[in-house]
């Protein structure tokens, strides 16, 4: 009962936190700037239940201007035919270089705050800091051919997947790699296909 009860409180963190965003978002959209107080009223939460998922406005609305940076899943695969999970995969990686490329300054600051906040000295989890983007996109991408593999294989993909595609894969071809971009696509596209044969691969 406690690990359900625990699950329980983890999906409605993330929910809340998800929420604060969209009302962040929605209001960004709208050509506004709104406050703390404001962002938290619109998502039905209490200004300090806010303050625990974002230190300040600023922090938040940063992040919410990268949530709608971010490629739609449907925007992304709505003229897209293709199955072939390799040929799908490779879109969404172009999509997220291209929003990096577009954002890399906002998302090391992102990146920053996040590696900060989930420090906890007293050993306790400090709750969702970040916000999962990568993880639906590559569902999306896998979706048509998610009966080829076996669900087992098919979560160890997704995971594998979300390692090597986005911001921290940015971070270490950039910074540790000091590899340049066309090498960082070529190693990128070979990883994907790896990782898609290697799920795929009966036991």
């Amino acid at each position: 009962m406690a690990d359900v009860d625990a699950g329980g409180r983890a999906n409605q963190r993330r929910r809340t936190r998800k929420d604060l965003l969209q009302a962040a978002a929605g209001a960004l959209r709208a050509g506004r700037k709104p406050s703390l107080e404001e962002i938290a009223e619109a998502a039905m939460v209490s200004r300090a239940t806010a303050y625990r998922y974002f230190p300040n406005v600023e922090a938040l609305l940063l992040e919410a201007t990268l949530d709608l940076a971010t490629p739609d899943a449907e925007a992304l695969f709505g003229d897209e035919i293709s199955t072939d999970p390799v040929a799908r995969v490779e879109r969404v990686d172009a999509a997220l270089d291209a929003m990096i490329a577009g954002n890399e300054l906002a998302l090391r600051m992102m990146l920053a705050s996040t590696l900060e906040r989930g420090y906890r000295r007293d050993g306790e989890p400090a709750g969702p800091i970040r916000q999962n983007r990568r993880t639906p996109l590559i569902e999306a991408a896998l979706a048509p051919a998610r009966d080829t593999f076996a669900p087992a294989d098919l979560e160890r993909l997704k995971a594998a997947l979300a390692v090597l595609i986005g911001t921290e894969s940015m971070v270490v071809f950039k910074d540790v790699l000091q590899a340049d971009e066309a090498t960082a696509r070529s190693v990128k596209r070979w990883a994907i296909a790896a990782l898609v044969a290697a799920a795929r691969r009966p036991v």
